[in-house]
């Protein structure tokens, strides 16, 4: 499997976690100093995420309709945009950076940003 094809992987099972609510997924590959800007400006540390994380999603799917991934050394950059439907049924959009680092032969993620556009995409 190529690093392009691994990130890709690791962005689908991201989206799977957040929606499942797999803390456990996201503890083995967060950095410690992993930090997430949500869509309405908070700021979460690693633990702020998880227990966030252990309280279930609100979105009953998300589907990803544009993923690029970029490599600056041993720096990735994966930048999506995907559809989400709530578990009130309410549609939506939103584009996402998440910043991927290896350590050895592992990826992991230090940094996320959500943004929901203000218009429809």
């Amino acid at each position: 499997m190529s690093r392009e094809e691994h990130l890709r992987r690791l962005n689908e099972q991201y989206v799977q976690a957040s929606l499942a609510g797999d803390v456990e997924w996201y503890r083995g590959r967060l950095a410690d100093d992993f930090v997430c800007i949500e869509s309405d400006g908070s700021v979460l540390d690693k633990a702020a995420f998880l227990r966030m994380t252990a309280r279930g999603s609100d979105l009953a799917d998300y589907r990803l309709d544009e993923v690029d991934v970029r490599f600056y050394g041993d720096v990735a950059l994966v930048r999506a945009t995907g559809s989400w439907t709530a578990k009130n049924g309410a549609p939506g959009v939103s584009r996402y950076v998440d910043v991927y680092v290896r350590s050895g032969d592992e990826w992991k993620v230090v940094s996320a940003q959500i943004t929901r556009p203000a218009r429809a995409l």
